[in-house]
């Protein structure tokens, strides 16, 4: 899969652009705050259907405009396509080539992993940052997934309402509350037989990266942490169901649900240990980049095809050795990058393009002329 083109317009400091991408190492440079992590935003907004940064629509839109419109085209499976993305006056409009769609048929479409600065905190950083890069990460490969986190939402939303006011004392429902219950532990078995069978795809390619990253010193496992026992959709169910059963007065007393899909975690240990705490900084974001790329891998054995590789800002944050890597593992594949500066990048290797104000222009690269 590769990005062609990206067009934005009253997105963020953007007032019109389009910008063109060339497969390998497409380089956006400038000094910070002019819109090149804006651009990387547009672009993954296709792959996830919102803000990465956690921005809501209207944040989004250029200041004193009313609205703002960002569409790529891209090739998959040889085919040129297109999406766009429409927001006005908190209307909301997708686009598939040119026809109206769903978020639900939106995402699925293209295909992108993005590494940026935050991301360096996923081995170290809470239980909800790795459900997050799972969630995301499937979502991309196996749309449905994301219907099934909605749904799980709002199921425990309710469930907690419920024991929220029987810790307050209200009188329940025994019925709604088993009703709840029931419909949770459907939904929180699906939720986690989908990331068990996820993990066990990443854990092999990323225990390889990591291998080769270190030079044979750092072995990675990951294992999937639930209170839930087994890996089959019907084991997990059978075990929340248990787990809620025996515990409802604690669930009651403490006013929420103690168990679900929302509180597992990913564990993640190097040579045997846990990564988040005994790695060493440096093993963390080797580890952390093992993952990203790793997650790249997957992507292509469940879809056919590599997806858009996104480094938001973070060459700075890595050492010599890891940038190579990056540049060198990648070097197939279509990777987007932000830098500060264009120094260290081949122009005749590299599609350089300079961010200023929100304004993007195509560098010539040394010994060619502008047409």
């Amino acid at each position: 899969m590769n990005l062609l083109t990206l067009t934005a317009e009253n997105y963020r400091n953007i007032r019109t652009a389009r910008l063109e991408f060339v497969p390998g190492v497409n380089l956006l440079y400038g000094e910070n705050a002019q819109g090149k992590t804006n651009a990387l935003e547009c672009i993954y907004l296709f792959a996830r259907g919102k803000s990465y940064r956690g921005s809501g629509d209207e944040d989004l839109v250029k200041f004193g405009e009313k609205g703002f419109r960002i569409g790529i085209s891209y090739c998959s499976e040889k085919t040129e396509k297109t999406l766009e993305y429409r927001y006005y006056e908190g209307s909301r409009k997708r686009l598939k080539n040119g026809a109206p769609v769903k978020l639900s048929e939106m995402i699925g479409n293209f295909r992108a992993v993005l590494f940026c600065p935050e991301h360096l905190s996923l081995v170290k950083g809470a239980p909800q940052e790795r459900r997050a890069f799972l969630n995301i990460a499937i979502s991309q490969c196996r749309p449905i997934y994301l219907k099934l986190c909605d749904d799980y939402n709002k199921i425990l939303e309710n469930r907690n309402c419920l024991l929220k006011e029987t810790q307050k004392g209200f009188r329940y429902d025994a019925e709604e509350l088993d009703s709840w219950t029931e419909r949770l532990s459907d939904v929180a078995a699906q939720i986690a037989a989908y990331r068990i069978r996820y993990i066990k795809r990443l854990s092999p390619h990323a225990a390889a990266l990591l291998t080769d990253l270190s030079g044979g010193r750092e072995k990675l496992t990951l294992s999937y942490e639930s209170e839930a026992a087994g890996e089959t959709e019907e084991e997990i169910r059978s075990s929340y169901r248990k787990l809620f059963s025996e515990n409802r007065n604690r669930e009651i007393a403490a006013g929420c649900s103690l168990f679900g899909a929302h509180r597992d975690d990913v564990g993640i240990t190097v040579n045997g240990l846990s990564a988040r705490a005994y790695a060493s900084q440096g093993q963390q974001r080797s580890a952390v980049l093992a993952l990203k790329l790793a997650e790249g891998e997957v992507c292509r054995d469940e879809t056919g095809e590599y997806p858009v590789f996104l480094f938001d800002d973070v060459m700075s944050e890595l050492d010599e050795t890891r940038r190579g890597y990056v540049l060198r593992e990648t070097g197939d594949r279509q990777v987007i990058l932000t830098a500060c500066e264009s120094g260290g990048f081949d122009p005749r290797a590299v599609n350089m393009i300079g961010v200023r104000d929100g304004i993007f222009t195509e560098q010539t690269p040394k010994g060619e002329s502008s047409p």
